[in-house]
């Protein structure tokens, strides 16, 4: 069971170590959660409590057409929800197919948890994508630039790439509730090769928690 793996904890413990972190753009208080939430915007909005649970998506550059000016969506989940859709069926750049890329990508990864930018509970790396859930230790722009500069440098020189974008630089993210909620985008990380076609397990697909955890 991912719960067993995945200990959820309350990460209002950890909240007054996150609240020293600087943030960036405006600060807003919201009725149901009032403490500070830093905001950043290129062209998905992005709004995170310090201190809490984060999903984070990003996906190579080149892997999924421009969608339509005209195509609107209720909420940043359903674009999420119909983004990962069609990475699934995509048929655009797929660089972290090659195990040589896709290895140094996790080396990252983990190597990031062990610098203490994060908690890592789940993630996975796609042939076009990579999904994460952690827990900030220090700004989510500066994790996420980190871990995309790189492997954008070293997956290029894997390549025979020279001065070309590697990632797009547009990231996803999305904070954890509670429990329930946390337990499913495990779940939902974790089975992301299978609901792809890619594997016929979670364990069975070498680029993930799962399979590290097997």
């Amino acid at each position: 069971m991912p719960g067993n793996r995945h200990p959820y904890r309350d990460p209002s413990n950890h909240r007054h170590k996150s609240e020293k972190l600087r943030t960036l753009g405006r600060l807003s208080i919201t009725s149901d959660f009032a403490c500070p939430m830093a905001e950043y915007r290129r062209r998905l909005p992005h709004f995170h409590p310090d201190g809490e649970y984060l999903f984070v998506t990003w996906r190579l550059h080149g892997s999924l057409p421009v969608a339509p000016p005209d195509v609107i969506y209720a909420t940043p989940g359903h674009a999420f929800a119909a983004q990962d859709r069609a990475l699934a069926q995509s048929h655009g750049t797929l660089w972290l197919s090659d195990t040589r890329v896709a290895r140094q990508v996790v080396e990252a990864i983990r190597t990031g948890e062990s610098r203490k930018l994060y908690e890592l509970h789940a993630w996975v790396v796609m042939p076009n994508h990579v999904h994460m859930l952690i827990l900030p230790e220090v700004p989510l722009p500066k994790i996420t630039h980190w871990i995309k500069g790189r492997t954008a440098r070293e997956a290029n020189l894997l390549l025979g790439r020279t001065g070309e974008p590697f990632w797009q630089h547009e990231s996803y993210d999305h904070w954890v509730r509670h429990e329930r909620e946390f337990l499913r985008i495990v779940a939902y990380i974790e089975a992301n090769p299978v609901s792809a076609g890619l594997a016929s397990t979670p364990e069975e697909w070498p680029w993930s928690s799962a399979a590290s955890a097997s």
